[in-house]
């Protein structure tokens, strides 16, 4: 037996229609929505493209501006609020029961149905906000390692005496065609096979970096370290200690952050077992590698060059020999990146589409898919509000990353403007208010707690990157940065 129902529902004021499927097919999930396929694994390797970005690449340099003490500590403590707090995320997925409730797409929706219109709207702004950022710094750094590979390759073949400097606008224009490309990929369920591979790269340039630190290490050219970090009187001054202490701050933020994805993540999941279990194991999964990968980075890479240490700890190894070991690496990232890009817009391209067809629900420009077929499969399908929509979000997005190359600052400030907001106080909120958790009690004061701290670290490290960012307008030029 097949239909529809209609039914309204009230969600924080605001009056919505939801309409559901029922159907006895077995290819349809209790949404009427297609069966969805994801597993503890996909789910693992979506959340690994996520996490390990570029951030990873800024460790070494964020570990030489903490120290052993501070570094170590720092790297432990994120891991373990993000994992916290996104097991609390998991849980929201579906309202107002956890396993039985009716699930949410995206986080606005959780938010919608947790906490309000207001809230949601907010939530809406800092996250789509911060998603575009994340795909500048990804479109900075993977035109980073394109310059690196170029650079490699002049010093190798003219000697290191020459004056090799590149623009990395050329590169980030070929980047942006090939998203453009990548972005017709309809949503995260056509998604897998992208982020496995970006998975895949992602550890082996970690992989590169950790060796050519252990090999520097082992050679005993290994940097001067101390349990503090750049010792001020010598390395910096007291203020500027200060300052790059609270960007390291927001570097280390930026590494963990994969919030914005997270529901979206879980929505590929298989109704059985419950999504909420299957999400907390991958994300365990996800941060316990991840951690170990940071951990090596920064620990490693902060041994290999001290408080000298690069912010970006690939170039920090010269452009020299093993040259094509480096260019290998960099290879890797932009490989991974381009993926990571991908699963970090899907947010965004989606939300475009549905404001779309809530608008124009009945437009073709909107609605029609027109099938390109190799002989009688179809190879892909096109939308031409797919195909439109996602080309000028790719052409902004890569415009904006000419304007404004600062690489360690902007991963600062993406990190210390989204970590609070969206991995911290979303999450307590929606937990608190999905489970009745009374005011006042201690469990409500602990997790208060964890709020107000968290708010504290992200204002510390935005107050270190605005002001880092305001030292970098000072010294380049937008549409004219050279490496």
């Amino acid at each position: 037996m097949g239909g529809t129902k209609d039914e309204y529902f009230q969600h924080g004021g605001l009056k919505m229609e939801v309409n559901y499927k029922f159907t006895d097919d077995e290819e349809y999930d209790d949404d009427g929505k297609p069966k969805r396929t994801g597993s503890v694994w996909t789910a693992s390797a979506h959340i690994i493209t996520a996490i390990i970005g570029s951030g990873v690449l800024s460790l070494a340099w964020a570990t030489a501006q903490l120290g052993w003490l501070g570094g170590i500590a720092t790297l432990v403590i994120f891991s373990g609020i993000t994992l916290f707090t996104s097991n609390l995320l998991a849980d929201c997925y579906r309202s107002p029961d956890s396993v039985t409730g009716k699930r949410n797409y995206t986080l606005m929706e959780e938010v919608q149905a947790n906490l309000g219109r207001s809230k949601c709207i907010a939530c809406g702004i800092v996250q789509y906000a911060n998603l575009i950022g994340f795909l500048i710094g990804y479109t900075i750094t993977t035109s980073m390692s394109m310059v690196a590979i170029h650079k490699s390759n002049c010093f190798h073949r003219e000697g290191h005496d020459a004056a090799c400097k590149y623009s990395s606008n050329p590169y980030m224009i070929g980047l942006g065609i090939f998203e453009i490309l990548l972005s017709q990929i309809p949503s995260f369920h056509k998604l897998t096979w992208l982020s496995t591979v970006a998975a895949i790269m992602s550890f082996a340039y970690s992989s590169i970096g950790i060796g050519l630190s252990l090999s520097t290490i082992l050679s005993g050219k290994g940097g001067r370290t101390t349990l503090t970090g750049v010792v001020v009187g010598i390395d910096v001054s007291p203020s500027d200690k200060i300052w790059t202490m609270f960007r390291a701050l927001g570097d280390i933020a930026f590494a963990y952050s994969f919030s914005q994805v997270l529901v979206e993540i879980q929505d590929t999941l298989k109704s059985e077992p419950a999504e909420n279990k299957v999400m907390k194991k991958a994300n365990t999964i996800a941060v316990a590698t991840t951690t170990g990968f940071y951990m090596m980075c920064g620990c490693l890479g902060y041994a290999a060059f001290g408080n000298s240490a690069p912010g970006n700890m690939l170039t920090g190894f010269g452009f020299y020999e093993p040259f094509w070991l480096v260019d290998l690496a960099n290879v890797f990232i932009v490989i991974h990146l381009l993926g990571a890009y991908q699963v970090l817009a899907q947010p965004v391209y989606s939300k475009l589409e549905t404001l779309a067809q809530e608008k124009w629900p009945d437009s073709k420009f909107v609605k029609t898919e027109y099938a390109i077929k190799l002989g009688s499969k179809t190879a892909l399908s096109v939308n031409q509000l797919r195909l439109t929509g996602r080309t000028l979000i790719v052409i902004s997005v890569t415009t904006l990353a000419m304007a404004m190359p600062f690489f360690n600052d902007i991963l600062a400030l993406l990190g210390s403007i989204g970590f609070w907001p969206l991995t911290v106080y979303i999450p307590v909120e929606m937990y608190i208010a999905q489970k009745n958790i009374k005011r006042r009690s201690t469990k409500w004061f602990m997790l208060q707690l964890l709020s107000m701290v968290c708010f504290l670290v992200s204002l510390a490290a935005a107050c270190g990157s605005i002001q880092g960012v305001g030292q970098s307008l000072g010294t380049a030029k937008p549409f004219h940065y050279k490496v």
